[in-house]
């Protein structure tokens, strides 16, 4: 059953490595980031704040996504 197999633990697939999650990481955030420095920048009007907001949020969210990512193929 569908439910089963979703939950079953431990099926990490050996051939995985952190390699793979990281480059989703990372072209994730190019992505993510551009759309969030795109409506800082319409709600603020001004860039230099958007910049400020983007330099906190890039890393911040990289490494929430990459725990997020690795926790799912590791344990779901």
């Amino acid at each position: 059953m569908f439910i089963d197999r979703f939950f079953r633990r431990c099926r990490h697939n050996p051939d995985d490595t952190r390699f793979k999650p990281l480059l989703k990481t990372i072209s994730w955030r190019v992505l993510a980031s551009t759309d969030t420095v795109m409506i800082a920048w319409l709600l603020t009007g001004n860039l230099k704040t958007a910049g400020s907001i983007i330099s906190l949020e890039i890393f911040t969210k990289m490494f929430l996504y990459y725990v997020h990512e690795w926790f799912w193929t590791r344990f779901l």
